[in-house]
């Protein structure tokens, strides 16, 4: 989805309503070679999805407004071919799963916190599903 002459590396839309985490996450993904961008309020990210267009979208499933699954499946109808990874420290995502499935959005949640190398594999697995 990269424009030619421009960067070429994936590119990796970080979503959580913890500013800090979102930072830290993009930081990791852009140390281990991706462009990384962190975003703290998910319609920012929305917005920018439409003009930035990620390879991945890797959001945090509960924040305020707009939950990650939500942002996951606007995105992914804005943008069929970006990946989605989301995120979650709450244990009780299992009736926001539940219906997005039922609407026929199926999506990985890691736990949160992740370890860093996890992280980088989960990415690269999920961008370079070939690879595996």
């Amino acid at each position: 989805m990269t424009i030619p002459g421009t960067d070429s590396r994936p590119r990796i839309f970080v979503v959580d309503d913890e500013q800090i985490i979102a930072v830290t996450l993009a930081a990791i993904l852009n140390q281990a070679g991706f462009h990384a961008i962190a975003f703290h309020l998910p319609l920012e990210a929305l917005k920018a999805a439409q003009t930035d267009q990620p390879d991945l979208l890797l959001t945090d499933v509960m924040m305020p407004k707009l939950s990650g699954i939500d942002l996951a499946i606007q995105v992914r109808e804005l943008l069929p071919l970006c990946k989605v990874l989301l995120f979650s420290g709450v244990p009780d995502t299992a009736d926001l799963l539940s219906k997005s499935a039922a609407q026929g959005h199926t999506f990985q949640v890691l736990a949160k916190p992740i370890h860093p190398t996890e992280l980088i594999n989960e990415v690269v697995d999920s961008i370079f599903p070939a690879l595996q």
